[in-house]
Formats: structure tokens, sequence, C-alpha cells
């Protein structure tokens, strides 16, 4: 697999932190050009540092997923800059609320929709034409284990992540026939500095994870990576239209 990606070109949004982060870096790693999405310029700059004293072929672009002129622009300099886009990981997503549903604040909910759920199918939108007309390419956007266990408290986020699954099935099932495949990851508990935020505020949250997860534990953002490496590579050539659970067994314990 690691062979695979040399001269490949490869998107990533929500790559200044956490899995999308790592996720660039992994890449770069296996010889993947990267492009770093976010809208955080500092830290998506600093990714991109890290990856290129490496030894590593990057570029950073802002982008805003909820705004479609954004997400355009995006893959216009990905072509730019590359002249191709192989492979994308639309990661780019937030988690801003800790309330019952019927106190979740309208604009907050708006805005968790727009992110997750709406940027998901903005990136599609424009990256899916360039892939259809290569004839080959794979995305793998991130959803949530939410998206298969329901937890409480986090109404608009567990909706914006089963839509995510939706926009994967649909894509999966409507470009098929073009060599494009689309899968979703359903990341469990991973430490990014989002799950250690929620944590902080809720220290009795790490117990219940590592009560309700087989495997006992929180997984460091090197799983999402690998996940969706595997699943971008043609190591998963027949695999499309999947939502994988990567999660230490916490939906197969439901």
């Amino acid at each position: 697999m690691m062979d695979f990606y040399t001269g490949k070109v490869v998107l990533i949004t929500g790559a200044a932190t956490g899995m999308g982060e790592t996720s660039a870096i992994e890449f770069a790693k296996a010889g993947a050009k990267v492009v770093v999405a976010d809208c955080n310029e500092t830290e998506g700059q600093a990714t991109v540092d890290e990856i290129t004293k490496s030894g590593g072929a990057a570029k950073f672009v802002k982008v805003d997923v909820s705004n479609a002129e954004s997400v355009k622009a995006m893959v216009a300099k990905t072509l730019d800059w590359y002249g191709r886009l192989d492979c994308a990981f639309n990661n780019a997503g937030i988690m801003e609320e800790n309330a019952k549903l019927a106190d979740i604040d309208e604009a907050m909910f708006d805005r968790i929709i727009a992110v997750n759920m709406k940027g998901v199918f903005l990136c599609m939108k424009y990256e899916l034409p360039v892939m259809v007309a290569q004839g080959k390419g794979a995305i793998v956007n991130t959803s949530s284990v939410c998206a298969a266990r329901i937890l409480p408290n986090c109404a608009a986020y567990t909706a914006s992540k089963f839509g995510v699954v939706a926009l994967t099935r649909s894509a999966a099932v409507e470009y098929g026939g073009s060599g494009v495949r689309i899968n979703a990851i359903l990341p469990g508990a991973i430490a990014t500095p989002m799950a250690k935020a929620a944590i902080a505020a809720d220290p009795a949250r790490l117990e219940r994870i590592k009560h309700t997860r087989p495997l006992g534990k929180v997984a460091e953002p090197i799983v999402i990576a690998k996940a969706a490496m595997w699943l971008c590579s043609d190591d998963a050539e027949h695999i499309t239209g999947h939502a994988l659970p990567v999660d230490g067994g916490y939906v197969g314990a439901a």
C-alpha cells in the first residue's frame, strides 16, 4: 500500500490538527503530494512545514468547507498545483453542543450541519467531476460512531454524521461505474484536540469510554490515518459505499 501513494495527489480537509493532521503526515510519508486544507491557517501551515522539513511534498489552502466558492477554489488550487486529484479525505468537522435537542441553539444547529454535512456534500460536489474525468479516484468521508450508536446531548452532531453516511452511500451508488470509490470512516474515541477538550470538561467521560469499548482505550489519530490510507488504496479496490467503524469495538458491543 505504501508504494501506491508515490506521486499520488491527496486532498485532506481539517488537516491542521488531530486526525487530519496525522493523516496528512502519513500520506506524505508514503510518497503522496498532500494538499492540507483547513480554516486555521497558522496550524495548517505548521502541518505543511512538518511535512516539507521531512522531505515530503505539501501545500496549504485555507478553506471554509461550508462555503461553495471556498470549496470550489480549494479543488481548483489543487489542480493548479498538481494537475490531478487521486484521493480526498473529507475530514473537517466540529462538535460544539452539549444539550438536549430542545435546548440546542438554532444557530449552532445550522453551523454544525453546515460544516459537518454540507461541507462533505460540497467537497464531493467539486471533487467528483475531477475524478470522474480522470477515470479513477477514491474519497473517504469522516462520519462518527454517533451515526451507528446514539449518544445523548449531541443531536445536531449525530444528525450531521448520519447525513455523511447517507451522502457517502448515495455517491457510491451514483458513481459506481465511473472508477471512483466513496467510503466513510466512523471514528470512535480518538485523542484529538476536540476529544481532549470534551474529556477535560467531563473527566468521567474517560472512564465511560474505557468501560464501553471492548478494547478499553482512547485511540491515537494514527488509527484513522491508517484506515483512510487503506480505503483510498487499491488494496480496497472492491470496497465502496461502506461505513467503517474505527472505534475499539464500540458499535459492535451495542
